[in-house]
């Protein structure tokens, strides 16, 4: 009977290896989708500051130049 013991023993020692194994590869990959998810964040915000100023400058522009009136057409001679 001493036998038994040991299989019970080796099986949950293998799959206890397994296990641990596994929460490896799952932590490993939820810190790599929080980085992902962190990078893709930085990236939007400082794209946003980008277009904001583009934006904002443009309206400077836009504020300083006259507003060019168009002229008025004559009329086709025949």
């Amino acid at each position: 009977m001493s036998k038994f013991p040991t299989r019970i023993s080796a099986a949950r020692r293998n799959a206890e290896a397994l296990l641990s194994q596994s929460k490896k590869r799952e932590s490993s990959f939820k810190l790599d989708q929080e980085r992902e998810h962190d990078a893709m964040v930085q990236k939007t915000a400082r794209l946003r500051e980008l277009r904001l100023a583009k934006e904002a400058a443009d309206r400077e522009t836009a504020a300083s130049k006259p507003v060019a009136r168009p002229k008025a057409r004559r009329p086709a001679q025949k």
